[in-house]
């Protein structure tokens, strides 16, 4: 027992001396060359530790490397792939000899990762000494893409890590086109083996904005071995919020699936994504929560909840980042469907729908340019200005700045409608074409909602195809033109009575003052109202209009300025039937009263064409009263001037009057005694 007492207190010296005796003998000028050939042949670059290094061995090991440095890949400039001021690398001593790897300390200090791609070429993915490029396998970026990062057999060792750390890092990205710069990264990993639970925690700056992660990794292991493995992340900040809760999925990349609620700030989002939004864009914020996956360039939510700004929405949409641009897929249904707030604004900072002031600001439609879009969906209520519409149903395509929306139907003001909107952003002067068809429409609703007109009512049919272009809502305005019809039953012109302008027509003439029955409370019913709309620069030309009531027959022509909100209209009603039984003269019926309608939407202004009145009772129904009362005709055998005055129609005795005045400034003066 004593003998073999003294053998291991020997072998105990021996140790002890080894481990004090080594790390001297081990002087950094020693094996510095050997580690770093080392370290370049397992990874394809040139390593340099130009800082001091130590190396002690009891009661750990403990490695210790400063300023060491991983050269760049060719082509991409002289700066290091990667650099960093200390490197700290502490291993339990004893668990080695059970061939089972214990970290107490892996510290990166102040780590510089500098990442570049050019096309398909990139700087960080490294290929050991002797190893070539794969027949086939194209460039490096291709290669390492097709391949995968988890694959079977990896790591293929025990190891546990206690103390794991990243402190101050910073890494740069660049493709040419973007920029991202990550400061200030702190990273903290903590696992007891590689298939126990590991949790990550970190923190850093990503181009001026600090965010922070959480993230629960149920092995490290067979996650890398591309094996199925629960997986947990928690990212907060202000331009995004973000929690995860599902499973890294058997593959070679990384495949996700799993309950995920993401929260944004769409402008400091797009900002930090190097897609900075318009000024002043109405997209402010967007959130989504429900069945999450990622694959390679494919991202997707299913049987979720959306929300942009004050929108919500239900149903699945699919990200597929394979393309030039984003590609959105999905269906979605939403309760109410708000355009206003996307709409282009006026001068008095309202959308530019209805009678609002127009803008000559222009508008910023480089948003559209940024994702392409093929979405079907659905909408209980749909509101465009002050129009409100309902059960709509619509696809919505967009490509490369083009956006096609084709509404298959929607109910609208007790009618139904379909159509299209086209907006079209690819050249410098954006185009825009609809065309829709209403049918069943309760026309003064929607022309309030409109156009801030309510002088028409009635139930009608209505057919529109337009066109415009401009980059302001005033040029859009200005440029509009296109066709139309409308056919309208059961219905009124406001503001004004044509069969009381027509009874009252008679002291009128004589007087020469407007006839009652314009104003507010006046109404002209009508049965059937028709006609056709010829829209050129924003005027509305109508030249066809037909208007039929039991009592007048009405045609129309004129136009309505959509830009300044102005009319210039010429109403020619005609009554046909007699209008004495209701207080007016027999003897107009059949003769047309025109009525000219001008001034604004809202406060419009009447007036008769009284010379064009007396033209036609001169022309038409007077012409036998004329052959009576012309020089050298007599009354009737048997007749008093006052009979015949008595029996003539007021239109007579009004004629009379104004040929016999005529007439007298014919005659010459008689002469003086």
């Amino acid at each position: 027992m004593r003998r073999l007492l003294i053998i291991l207190a020997v072998l105990a010296g021996l140790v002890i001396a080894a481990a004090l005796i080594i790390p001297a003998l081990l002087t950094p000028e020693n094996w510095r060359s050997q580690i770093e050939q080392a370290a370049s042949e397992q990874i394809g670059r040139t390593v340099r530790i130009e800082g001091e290094m130590g190396f002690t061995i009891l009661p750990a090991i403990e490695i210790r490397a400063g300023n060491v440095s991983v050269s760049n890949a060719e082509g991409f400039g002289e700066e290091p792939l990667a650099s960093l001021s200390e490197l700290r690398l502490g291993l339990a001593l004893w668990p080695l000899l059970s061939r089972r790897v214990e970290v107490s300390e892996f510290v990166l200090v102040e780590p510089v990762i500098r990442l570049a791609q050019r096309g398909d070429a990139n700087n960080w993915t490294l290929i050991p000494e002797g190893a070539g490029i794969p027949e086939g396998a194209g460039d490096t970026a291709a290669a390492s893409s097709a391949e995968g990062f988890r694959r079977p057999g990896a790591l293929d060792f025990e190891v546990s890590l206690r103390d794991v750390r990243i402190e101050n890092g910073r890494v740069h990205f660049t493709d040419g086109a973007d920029t991202f710069e990550i400061e200030g990264f702190d990273l903290d990993v903590e696992m007891a083996d590689l298939d126990a639970d590991a949790r990550i925690r970190g923190d850093f700056v990503l181009n001026g904005e600090a965010m922070r992660f959480n993230a629960r990794l149920a092995g490290v292991r067979p996650f890398m071995q591309g094996r199925e493995t629960p997986l947990s992340l928690e990212v907060r900040s202000t331009p995004l919020n973000l929690d995860f809760n599902g499973r890294a999925l058997e593959s070679a990349t990384l495949d996700l699936e799993g309950e995920a609620n993401i929260q944004t700030d769409l402008v400091r989002l797009a900002r930090l994504a190097g897609s900075p939004l318009p000024p002043g864009s109405a997209l402010r914020s967007a959130a989504a929560t429900g069945q999450f996956s990622l694959r390679p360039e494919r991202i997707a939510f299913a049987d979720a909840s959306f929300r942009l700004d004050e929108i919500t929405a239900t149903g699945g949409l699919e990200v597929d980042t394979g393309h030039e641009r984003p590609l959105i897929t999905g269906r979605i249904q939403t309760p109410m469907l708000d355009l206003n707030p996307y709409l282009p604004e006026t001068q008095d900072g309202g959308a530019g729908a209805g009678g609002s002031p127009l803008s000559d600001e222009e508008i910023d439609l480089s948003a559209l340019r940024l994702v392409d879009a093929r979405i079907n969906a659905s909408a209980d209520q749909l509101r465009f200005g002050d129009i409100e519409a309902s059960n709509a149903s619509l696809v919505i395509q967009l490509e490369n700045g083009r956006l096609v929306a084709d509404l298959s139907r929607f109910d609208l003001y007790g009618g139904r409608g379909s159509g299209q909107m086209v907006v079209n952003a690819r050249s410098a002067t954006p185009n825009y074409t609809i065309n829709a068809t209403l049918n069943g429409l309760q026309a003064q609703p929607f022309l309030t909602a409109a156009a801030e007109y309510a002088g028409l009512s009635g139930i009608g049919n209505f057919n529109l195809d337009l066109a415009s272009n401009g980059a302001s809502s005033r040029a859009i305005m200005n440029s509009l033109s296109g066709q139309g019809r409308f056919a309208m039953t059961d219905g009124a012109i406001q503001g004004i009575n044509l069969a009381q302008v027509i009874r009252t027509l008679q002291t009128s003439i004589q007087t020469r003052t407007l006839p009652s029955g314009f104003g507010e409370g006046q109404a002209t019913d009508f049965t059937e109202l028709s006609g056709s709309l010829n829209i050129r620069n924003g005027v509305v030309r109508n030249d066809d209009l037909a208007m039929l009531s039991p009592l007048l027959r009405v045609a129309g022509a004129g136009e309505f300025n959509l830009v300044e909100q102005t009319m210039d209209y010429r109403l020619n009603p005609r009554a046909v039937v007699s209008l004495a039984g209701q207080g007016g003269d027999d003897s107009l019926t059949g003769i047309t009263v025109p009525v000219r309608v001008r001034g604004s939407f809202a406060e419009p202004s009447f007036s008769v064409d009284f010379e064009a009145v007396l033209r036609e009772l001169a022309s038409g129904r007077a012409r036998g009263v004329i052959d009576r009362l012309l020089p050298g005709q007599r009354p009737a055998e048997g007749e008093t001037q006052v009979e015949e005055e008595r029996q003539q129609t007021p239109a007579e005795q009004l004629l009379r009057g104004l040929l016999g005045s005529r007439q007298r400034q014919q005659e010459p003066p008689p002469e003086e005694e």
